[in-house]
């Protein structure tokens, strides 16, 4: 089984070219080179590309200049705007975009916190007419990811970063699975999956990080291992963790079976974005 990253972004250097938007907590750079070289490092096999919102907005492009790079390497996913009222067009024409596996809506970010907002409403449907999976950063906002993914029961909703906001820098909050039982209820939804991406950084102990288990198994639990899927989100924890520590911490720990690590590592991945190569 391959090993799969659900979520990495990387980035050029600010420039004229592609300015950024704004500064995202972590190097200067991060090129698809590099993240290729990381990953070789390793031993992780592919990755979920996420475009970087806090640098390109809603501009995938550097995005699709590493995929064309390396197209074995990578799959791809795009922030979208709820807002904008040509958004299904947006969606129809990533949706035939080689490499684009999935949408994602900064919840917490750009969208209204009404689950019956016509603007989320036209993303989820669009989303589920493409059978593209939306990916929700929703943290704070548990209660609308539920709300909308009741309402479209054909779309497929996975849910950023186990739904709890996580830090960009030491140290880990006082109580970082505080709205677990918020999130555990997501699982009653079966188009629901999860991302236990960025997990490591919710830890307040060193590398393995041993007090994550705890909390991680009752996710597992909930969702089953067919709806979770390990990432690390790089690089937004680099301020917390090396890559490899991100990557190792679940190949060491005992808390796994050799078949749910193979699972939560790449075979829940390309199940629910249908990566088959």
């Amino acid at each position: 089984m391959p090993v799969l990253d659900a979520q990495v972004h990387a980035y050029e250097r600010d420039h004229p070219g592609r300015p950024w938007a704004a500064v995202l907590h972590g190097p200067p750079e991060v090129t698809g080179d590099q993240m290729v070289a990381a990953m070789d490092e390793v031993g992780v096999d592919g990755a979920l590309l996420v475009s970087p919102f806090t640098m390109y907005r809603f501009d995938a492009s550097y995005a699709l200049e590493v995929y064309a790079k390396h197209p074995t390497r990578f799959r791809l996913i795009k922030p979208v705007d709820p807002e904008d009222p040509a958004v299904a067009d947006t969606i129809a024409e990533w949706a035939a975009t080689p490499g684009a596996v999935a949408i994602r809506i900064m919840l917490n970010r750009v969208a209204a916190e009404d689950p019956g907002d016509p603007g989320l409403n036209r993303v989820l449907a669009a989303a589920a007419r493409h059978a593209l999976p939306v990916n929700l950063l929703a943290w704070g906002r548990i209660d609308q990811a539920r709300g909308l993914a009741a309402r479209h029961p054909d779309a497929r909703v996975v849910i950023d970063h186990l739904g709890l906001q996580q830090p960009f820098e030491p140290p880990a909050p006082p109580e970082p699975f505080g709205e677990l039982l918020q999130v555990l209820a997501l699982a009653a939804l079966p188009n629901v999956a999860i991302k236990i991406t960025g997990a490591c950084t919710l830890s307040h102990e060193p590398f393995p990080y041993r007090d994550i288990w705890d909390p991680l198994a009752r996710i597992f639990d909930a969702f089953g291992i067919e709806r979770c899927m390990w990432g690390t989100d790089w690089t937004r924890a680099a301020g917390l963790l090396t890559y490899r520590e991100g990557v190792e911490a679940f190949r060491v720990t005992d808390r796994l079976s050799d078949g749910g690590r193979a699972a939560l590592m790449g075979g829940t991945l390309q199940e629910i974005y249908g990566w088959r190569d």
